[in-house]
């Protein structure tokens, strides 16, 4: 999905659209590796890798070949994130070789998937257990968002949300959190939905947010009857958000 006219593009795999030099926030790290037992009580595997890694490669030649075609930034963040989930699912218990991609999208042999999200070298990888049908879909931004970027994320019926208390143990809402919370959930439904019930959502534009006690309920626009529940938690300057569960329209 592109923020066009903020100072950034951000992709599906939740790349940044420059290829400039990675540094990793070890902070960032840390919070976010803290965060392995609260997801595993919701059923997710956490899985971690950042760019600077030494020894990160492709896992196959279909990785090999996509790695191939990218700048050395682009090629780093790509190997992490795959290496990333990869250990999201080894922490269910699943095994899983190279992850190709159609488009920008990872494709995962059957009974295995995860979400992956990339931000400043951090690669974030979530997974279920095979055979749960849960939403899956998270996302990582460790950059915050510009105030231009406003218009492109946040409809006017969401503008009240911005700086509001977000519930119990939560912050107020950021114009950064709601448009993680958008992107973990557009990955969430594209993996659940049919192609058809997608058409109408090609970007966070496309998704509405509502408040959800200390979570978010986002849903399509086009239809609300499909609505995920995602929990934004904060990371340093940014945040990260992952899918909860399915929610009533």
């Amino acid at each position: 999905m592109d923020l066009a006219g903020g100072s950034r593009e951000v992709d599906r795999d939740g790349r940044t659209g420059r290829d400039e030099a990675v540094i990793v926030e070890p902070a960032a790290v840390a919070e976010l590796t803290r965060l392995g037992p609260r997801l595993a009580a919701a059923g997710l595997g956490l899985g971690l890798a950042h760019a600077g890694e030494p020894r990160l490669g492709p896992a196959g030649p279909a990785e090999a070949s996509a790695a191939a075609t990218m700048t050395p930034g682009r090629r780093s963040e790509f190997l992490a994130g795959r290496e990333a989930a990869r250990r999201a699912l080894r922490a269910m218990s699943v095994d899983c070789g190279e992850i190709p991609r159609e488009g920008r999208l990872p494709v995962f042999a059957p009974g295995r998937a995860a979400s992956i999200s990339h931000s400043a070298g951090i690669a974030v990888a979530v997974a279920r257990v095979p055979g749960e049908h849960a939403p899956l879909g998270c996302d990582l931004e460790l950059r915050p968002l510009p105030r231009g970027a406003a218009r492109l994320v946040v409809h006017p019926d969401e503008e009240p949300l911005l700086g509001t208390p977000g519930g119990a143990g939560a912050g107020p809402w950021s114009l950064t959190g709601l448009f993680s919370a958008k992107e973990a959930a557009w990955k969430a439904l594209h993996l659940a939905l049919d192609r058809a019930d997608t058409v109408s959502m090609r970007t966070v534009h496309d998704l509405r947010a509502e408040p959800c006690g200390d979570a978010l309920h986002i849903s399509l626009r086009a239809g609300q009857s499909y609505g995920v529940r995602v929990r934004v938690l904060p990371i340093g300057a940014g945040v990260f958000s992952y899918a909860l569960g399915w929610a009533d329209a």
